[in-house]
């Protein structure tokens, strides 16, 4: 055994301790069998971290797109402790009739969480999907119903939660006080993201199923702009950068201060800077989440300097006694008055795998806190104990982000009553939560689901 190999067996071997052999089946005699759906970037570098730390059997592959879905199927049979090439499916609903499953990841576009998600619970798998869950709130109602109807663990790829130095940030920091009474939290994205120019439209090329790409979401002409990967620049298909970027960071927040459902959201902004290019999303939005004793602001701006360059994606925690920044990379504790300002950075765990250092587009500084997610998620499959981030946690967030959407469009703050899951005294706005789907695909009912 050679040290790469030693590092991977002893990593998995802490795992599965860790969690008494979650990556087997109660059993403990064979892996859980696991399938991917939605292959592309995010989908595989998530998949990739969970095949570092369990024994687990990745059997299937679902992709609308060919070329995406060859490469990955080649690149899973490569990484997999038993070499074995997964099967292929372009349709999830042939894969979850065919195949028995005890894990699916849902990595698609933001506006196809739902549906195969759903479909999975239903099938008796645990789920994996990546933020925001859902592009309306009656989705992400639905999901939540599911989970809790079907008796399964779902885990949202709202990370941060395992990362790290943000987990010791909200113990050190946060919960020992040191910040003291927090009245005001700001969150920011400065980030450029937004796609940018007016290709014209084509035709999809002919290795994508642009039909059952586009599923429920409204039929547009295919653009170049929108796959691979820039979807998330059209609110056809995703709930913009407050929904990408934006439920990051107020999931983090809302974590790190045991923050529920906001009582009032309010934003204003739209396309400012930028109105040449095809994308729909704002370039410019700020949004208010209303607390009973804290009030939580976000903004983003997809042009201009950031207000700091260290902080472009983040949040600041203000406290009567101190100030707390944080990001994916670190963050930064300044006492008011005397005391000792605390520093820390990411965690990184390039030697411990080394695959991190050369794996393609590979966000090095997320690999610690996606392995760490697994490892919760695993858990939570072994116990039946609900998640760190839990569907209902997760709904919370994009919800809210979506509430924040809405209220930019109407022009007013949203009241929300979580009870109902509805807007207070607002029939328009609770129109706008459950979107239009497109034919013959049905929208998930939370009362039917």
């Amino acid at each position: 055994m050679d040290r790469r190999e030693f590092l991977q067996a002893t990593a998995a071997g802490l795992a599965l301790s860790a969690a008494g052999g979650y990556g087997a089946d109660s059993a403990g005699s064979k892996p859980k069998r696991v399938a991917l759906i939605g292959c592309g970037w995010y989908g595989k570098s998530a998949l990739f971290r969970l095949l570092q730390i369990a024994p687990v059997q990745v059997v299937s592959l679902c992709d609308v797109d060919k070329k995406i879905l060859a490469e990955a199927t080649e690149m899973v049979a490569a990484r997999q402790a038993s070499k074995k090439t997964p099967r292929t499916y372009g349709d999830y609903r042939e894969m979850l009739k065919q195949e028995e499953l005890d894990i699916v990841q849902v990595s698609t576009p933001d506006h196809w969480h739902a549906l195969p998600a759903i479909a999975a619970m239903k099938a008796g798998a645990d789920v994996y999907v990546e933020k925001p869950i859902s592009v309306d709130v009656i989705e992400g109602q639905a999901m939540v119903a599911a989970a809790r109807k079907y008796k399964r663990v779902v885990q949202v790829d709202t990370q941060r939660r395992s990362t790290p130095h943000v987990i010791e940030a909200r113990d050190k920091i946060v919960r020992e006080g040191k910040l003291g009474k927090i009245g005001l939290v700001e969150m920011c994205s400065y980030w450029h993201m937004r796609a940018r120019g007016n290709p014209p439209d084509t035709d999809p090329p002919e290795h994508l199923d642009y039909e059952m790409w586009t599923g429920p979401a409204p039929m547009r002409p295919y653009n170049s702009l929108v796959h691979p990967g820039r979807w998330r620049a059209f609110m056809e298909y995703s709930n913009g950068i407050l929904g990408d970027m934006g439920i990051h960071m107020f999931d983090m927040v809302r974590w790190m201060l045991d923050l529920g459902w906001p009582k009032r959201i309010g934003s204003a902004g739209g396309i400012f800077v930028d109105p040449g290019s095809r994308a729909n999303i704002s370039d410019t939005q700020t949004v208010t989440f209303e607390y009973d004793d804290v009030t939580v602001v976000w903004q983003h701006r997809t042009w201009g300097h950031p207000a700091d360059e260290d902080y472009a994606w983040g949040a600041t925690l203000y406290g009567d006694k101190g100030t707390l920044k944080m990001s994916v990379f670190q963050y930064d504790f300044v006492p008011y008055g005397k005391g000792e300002k605390i520093h820390k950075d990411v965690t990184y765990e390039l030697e411990e795998y080394p695959e991190d250092k050369t794996e393609k587009r590979l966000e090095k500084h997320c690999a610690p806190a996606l392995r760490r997610h697994w490892q919760n998620f695993l858990a939570a499959t072994a116990t039946r104990d609900r998640p760190v981030a839990d569907i209902e946690e997760g709904h919370i967030s994009s919800a809210s982000c979506i509430l924040g959407n809405m209220a930019m469009k109407l022009g007013r703050t949203l009241t929300w009553d979580p009870e109902s899951g509805r807007v207070v005294g607002d029939e328009e706005a609770n129109r706008l939560l459950r979107r239009p789907y497109r034919r013959p695909w049905v929208h998930p009912d939370p009362e039917t689901v």
